[in-house]
């Protein structure tokens, strides 16, 4: 067994500029009041790309690596639990205390039957797609709904030459670009279609599973799903798998079909702004321990180094959101984020094969919260003439003023390219603001479009204690209005 005991080493946020690795411009900083990174120090000559990571019951976490070690952290030493994977990019803790992990060909579960710490049982789970030695062929999660059935999602391909492309990734088949269900007898399902790069996958309190999917082809900016049976998520290279489609039809597929037949997404993520390469959703279930988010969604980015939150809203009985950025200056890409038992946000990370905007190339970082209140936008929710935003903290009168307030919607282009930059952008009149009797919410007024992305800018607004928030921007999709 291999034991390490390093300390546990925090790192405090410094207000410097950070060199953002495409453009070599400085980045804001960003954090709320009362949060602050620790950083755990990884076993020494050690590739730690960690590529999957799950918390169990009593604190321990374990942690996969993009190199096929499974290892974990208790006591703040390091022990290998596992070796051998084949780029393994999920890991889940079961109800019984093994471990799940998702490699590249096959879902296994590990387990240590004798007790002495290291898994000596490779179980195969299920493996019914097909990989093509692909680098691209990535395999994400598993995670469990409440009544105990497994997902998990399939990467398309990229520069296969036997694969069936329309853009810049494809599929040679084998449910390429599904995402699929183990149920409880054991039975593989392929569940839906049409996901890219679908690098995070999370279920909720509620057992319901999202998904995130990375733009680029006929992904016009990075995106969360609800996940559902038989539905078509948008790219079309894995059609072909289903009954009555063929490559030639497929291909003459107008636009305008594919569009409509597509699942919108619960929020789009602007490009750069919030997101490039979103991980896996988290739902804060800490009540309390990490602040006043609770049961609010947090999803790290592995580029950006950086995490934001999802602020889900229910319209006519249909999920759509806002997103909101959290913190960033993270020392690696952010592509996996669990709580532990103690209302700790742990952090995965990797910058191998993309670039990240923090300069180590893997590592392990904690969000921790010392108590304190921070002063940051709490909630965010669709009325008939605007939007309730609620504050975590009451809100300074004279500062609650229409001027203070900026808005402005557009929407993407689904097709081939590789991404889409924002159309028939225009700026929002806002026409009324008005202060909630309990100081914590504002309703602003203004003009609603269905199937818009809608940015409210409040930098200005200030708390009762004269603070401003860290991040004054919020991105609500709106894909209906209210009946």
């Amino acid at each position: 067994m291999l034991k390490i005991k390093f300390p546990l080493t925090a790192i405090a946020f410094s207000l410097v500029s950070l060199c953002s690795f495409a453009q070599n411009a400085p980045t804001k900083i960003y954090k709320p009041d009362g949060y602050s990174i620790e950083t755990i120090e990884t076993p020494k000559d050690v590739r730690f790309h960690i590529t999957g990571l799950d918390s169990a019951k009593d604190g321990t976490v374990y942690v996969a690596t993009r190199f096929g070690d499974v290892w974990r952290y208790t006591n703040e030493q390091w022990f290998k639990f596992a070796e051998g994977l084949h780029e393994p990019t999920g890991l889940l803790i079961d109800d019984d205390g093994s471990v799940l992990v998702a490699q590249k060909p096959e879902l296994t579960r590990l387990t240590d039957t004798n007790n002495d710490g290291i898994s000596d049982s490779y179980e195969y789970v299920a493996g019914d797609w097909e990989f093509h030695d692909n680098y691209h062929e990535f395999t994400f999660g598993p995670v469990k709904d409440d009544k105990g059935n497994l997902y998990g999602t399939l990467n398309l391909s990229h520069g296969n030459p036997n694969a069936f492309s329309l853009g810049a990734m494809g599929s040679a088949g084998g449910y390429r670009g599904f995402a699929f269900q183990v149920n409880q007898a054991g039975e593989f399902i392929p569940y839906a279609w049409g996901l890219r790069s679908p690098a995070g996958i999370g279920a909720s309190p509620q057992g319901e599973v999202f998904f995130t999917d990375n733009q680029g082809d006929w992904v016009p900016t990075s995106k969360m799903h609800l996940l559902q049976k038989d539905k078509f998520y948008g790219h079309p290279v894995s059609l072909i798998e289903i009954e009555g489609h063929t490559k030639k039809s497929i291909s003459a597929l107008p636009l305008e079909t594919l569009a409509a037949m597509s699942e919108k997404p619960v929020v789009w993520i602007p490009h750069v702004e919030v997101a490039n390469s979103p991980g896996n959703p988290e739902w804060d279930t800490t009540a309390g321990k990490f602040g006043p988010f609770s049961g609010q969604i947090f999803i790290g980015d592995q580029t950006q180094s950086n995490i934001f939150r999802v602020l889900l809203d229910k319209v006519n009985g249909v999920y759509q959101g806002a997103v909101i950025n959290f913190m960033n200056n993270f020392q690696s890409g952010n592509i996996r984020v669990n709580f532990d038992k103690h209302g700790q946000l742990w952090v995965g990370q990797t910058a191998r094969g993309w670039g990240a905007k923090g300069g180590k190339p893997f590592g392990l970082q904690k969000v921790v919260w010392d108590g304190s209140n921070p002063f940051e936008l709490l909630d965010i929710k669709l009325t008939k003439k605007g939007f309730k935003l609620k504050f975590t903290e009451k809100l300074d009168v004279d500062s609650v003023i229409a001027t203070h307030f900026n808005a402005q919607e557009w929407n993407y282009h689904y097709s081939s390219n590789y991404g889409s930059p924002k159309h028939n952008q225009k700026r929002l009149k806002i026409s009324q603001v008005n202060l909630s009797q309990d100081g914590y919410e504002v309703d602003i007024e203004l003009p609603l479009t269905a199937d818009k992305v809608v940015q409210i800018d409040f930098t200005n607004i200030k708390d009762i204690n004269d603070r401003q928030v860290s991040v004054g921007s919020v991105y609500y999709t709106l894909n209906q209005l209210i009946q």
